[in-house]
């Protein structure tokens, strides 16, 4: 080829590249290290030690409510306790996050929430277990703004999802762990170990977290391609958002009706699972561990699966709207089979239509979560978080007074499980219809 023609061929790539910068920061994720997912693992790791603390008391339900002489109603209440501090946690920790910094802020709440689950060893009446609850479901809010702020700090927009998805996964690692594990404590050593255990493990994730977590720009480990790569995204401003400043923005309404919807869906599962399992087809307490594994293994391909399928469509030419979107409406029509599980009597065709459920709610919630940090800029993403996390609280308030009194009334759980099957697709129409386009917030301008 003569050497003219080369070199205009040289010439038009790179004007190729420069007019399309999505090949350029295609090549920069290439280049860059691979530190970023280090930190994911972390969040991975923070996620699943809290999902361990909050089901301990689901799988011990049927102990505790024989020692303790609880019915449904009282149970449904403990679970109402943990909601309701969760509820108001989420207003306070979110918040904090966002002031003190996702080190420290993360750093305090995991401190928090471990002696509050350790808390539950020592209690010896109802109103002692309530107010075990109650603080563990307040520190335990800030697992998800401070893992959702770290993402949009270690993470491009086009990766967030996926991220998400992966530390997202943790929850239904910790629902695997506890069904496995705490039932083997509380024969061999008593109840009260069971809480002690799993709060301690806390505090050898707290060592790893002080060890390893820096914002990518003070990171040793993060080299200057990552960290290009990782800012590819327009650069956001700096300074506080006021809450009520927040709260004009449909885009955040939106995000919190869909945690209203759905994360009352997953409180459902976590709190009265092991008990429908029990009830309806006779397993022991030593027996819930394989079912549920079954279920979360499951529910790991969704949450993993979720955020992966609106990341693939966003690197195909989808936009953020429509990538988001399809993949949340797609989650949904997954659950809706759940609706018909009470009618099943086999044990594992009903694991199956469970997990396929708990599957897709992860992959919706991987991407309900992505939404903030699409919407809003890092600076927001922990209160964002925390918004619509109280939200969510409310509505897990809300089905846990709804199950311990249909229980109570009716012993069936055909009622709930109608409700989770409808709550998903009446995200998707609440969501759509606040933010058509999720278009971002325009903070910055103001």
């Amino acid at each position: 080829m003569p050497e003219h023609n080369v070199i205009a061929n040289s010439a038009v790539n790179r004007s190729a590249n420069a007019a399309n910068p999505a090949n350029v920061t295609q090549k920069l994720g290439v280049l860059a290290g691979r530190f970023r997912w280090v930190i994911c693992g972390l969040l991975f790791l923070g996620v699943t030690k809290n999902y361990m603390d909050r089901q301990v008391l689901g799988v011990l339900k049927g102990p505790l409510q024989h020692e303790f002489g609880w019915n449904d109603v009282d149970y449904g209440n403990l679970v109402f306790a943990f909601q309701a501090a969760y509820a108001f946690g989420m207003i306070c920790v979110g918040r904090l996050i966002d002031r003190l910094g996702t080190r420290v802020g993360y750093a305090i709440a995991m401190i928090f929430w471990s002696l509050a689950s350790m808390a539950h060893a020592a209690a010896n009446s109802f109103l002692a277990f309530a107010i075990a609850r109650a603080a563990l479901g307040f520190g335990e809010a800030g697992v998800f703004p401070a893992s959702i702020k770290s993402v949009a700090e270690w993470f491009p927009k086009k990766e967030r999802a996926l991220a998400t998805g992966i530390f997202n996964a943790g929850t239904n690692i910790g629902a695997i762990i506890a069904p496995l594990v705490v039932p083997w404590i509380a024969l061999h050593l008593g109840w009260r170990w069971a809480f002690l255990f799993t709060g301690a493990l806390g505090f050898i994730w707290l060592a790893l977290w002080l060890a390893l977590y820096r914002r990518p720009e003070e990171h040793p480990q993060c080299t200057l391609a990552e960290r290009e790569y990782i800012k590819s995204d327009p650069v956001d401003a700096t300074g506080r958002i006021p809450w009520a400043r927040l709260l004009r923005y449909r885009q955040t309404w939106a995000f919190a009706a869909g945690k209203f919807m759905v994360d009352p869906i997953w409180w459902f599962y976590l709190f009265w699972i092991p008990d429908y399992l029990q009830r309806e087809h006779g397993l022991r307490l030593t027996q819930i561990g394989l079912p549920i594994l079954i279920i979360y293994l499951i529910s790991d391909v969704g949450s993993i699966g979720g955020g992966w399928l609106s990341s693939s469509l966003i690197r195909r030419g989808f936009s953020i709207n429509a990538g988001r979107k399809w993949a949340m409406l797609a989650c949904a029509i997954c659950v809706v089979p759940i609706a018909v599980v009470y009618r099943v009597s086999g044990l594992w065709p009903t694991t199956i239509l469970i997990g396929l459920a708990a599957a897709a709610h992860q992959g919706f919630s991987a991407n309900l979560f992505t939404l903030t940090s699409d919407l809003f800029p890092s600076r927001a993403v922990g209160s964002v978080v925390g918004i619509g996390g109280m939200a969510g609280a409310i509505g897990g308030m809300l089905i846990a007074q709804i199950v311990g009194h249909v229980l109570q009334w009716t012993n069936s759980y055909m009622i709930p499980f109608f409700i989770a099957a409808s709550a998903y697709l009446l995200a998707v129409l609440l969501i759509h219809a606040l933010s058509p386009q999720l278009e971002p917030a325009l903070i910055a301008q103001e």
